[in-house]
């Protein structure tokens, strides 16, 4: 394995079903370590049709081996900062709790409900003496969103699904702590409440990019509609892994032919700039109050304000 990390701009990080990348050229793989530990896989460096480099990782594991309370999230975003990535891909199935949003569409979320339980560390500030507030009114990057939006539709067109894939986008994401799926009380409630999709992943993972002032977005795939309509049973595994399958396909073209368009529109430098500096005003321990080992530890993320 080379010891020179490639300069890349752009991460992936792939959820169930979706733990390598045929699509892409295999350049090597790193496995940074990080304060928080090491990712959840060690980070392939691929190359996609166009020539671009970029970062895939693997939030369940190798071999899919994770749960999802388990995932190493800190390690996972702060990995892929320690190499440069300015921009983040993520991608996740999902359940379904609205009608029209079919196992095999895609979404673009833009809100978020958090329903995790506190078990999951969602600061890198964590275990610091250090307190920072986060802006997170809005959870993902818009203009990294509204980018691969038409990127996107375009990918999914044509994949011999049984029905036309659709792109759905500003939509809400409820995030549950799992692994169980849902109760139909709880999905009922979550309609009630406005989510239209739900998955076990998307928290603290936006939570730590904006932290580590990243562009992130969700590109979800549904795969069932959760527990929710009545005179149908419950979502079941094996329902779940027969969509999961077509759909991770498809997410591999969808990151063949988008990867490269994001790298050259962060290569720019004109754009995705809100990420950039969004942490400047949310520290507010003064430096003098800070340890030594706590401003080496946060200096892994964040160079710029503890260095």
């Amino acid at each position: 394995m080379s010891s020179i990390i490639p300069k890349v701009l752009v991460g992936i990080i792939g959820g169930s079903g979706l733990h390598k990348l045929d699509s892409l050229t295999f350049i090597e793989e790193v496995n940074p370590e990080t304060p928080w530990g090491y990712p959840s896989s060690p980070i392939t460096i691929a190359e996609a049709p166009a020539g671009h480099r970029i970062a895939f990782l693997s939030r369940h594991g190798a071999t899919q081996s994770i749960s999802p309370s388990a995932v190493p999230s800190r390690a996972n975003i702060a990995a892929l900062r320690s190499l440069g990535i300015r921009a983040i891909l993520a991608f996740s199935a999902v359940g379904s709790l609205r009608e029209e949003i079919r196992p095999g569409d895609f979404i673009i979320p833009s809100q978020i409900i958090d329903r995790t339980k506190g078990t999951r560390k969602a600061s890198f500030f964590d275990d610091t003496n250090v307190v920072a507030h986060a802006m997170f009114g809005d959870p993902f990057d818009k203009e990294l969103s509204e980018f691969v939006e038409t990127l996107v539709k375009e990918a999914i067109k044509g994949d011999g699904n049984a029905h036309e894939r659709q792109l759905h986008i500003g939509k809400t994401v409820v995030c549950m702590e799992g692994p169980q799926f849902s109760t139909r009380a709880e999905s009922l409630m979550y309609r009630a409440w406005g989510g239209d999709i739900i998955n076990m992943s998307v928290l603290p993972e936006a939570k730590l990019a904006r932290e580590a002032e990243l562009s992130y977005t969700l590109i979800a795939s549904a795969t069932d509609y959760d527990a929710w309509r009545a005179g149908y049973e419950p979502v079941t595994v094996a329902e779940v892994v027969k969509t999961l399958r077509g759909n991770a396909e498809t997410s591999r073209k969808v990151i063949a032919t988008i990867a490269g368009h994001v790298h050259d529109m962060v290569e720019s430098g004109t754009v995705l700039k809100s990420a950039v500096g969004a942490m400047r005003y949310s520290i507010v321990t003064p430096r003098d109050y800070q340890t030594q080992e706590d401003r080496e530890k946060l200096k892994f993320v964040l160079p710029q304000y503890f260095n």
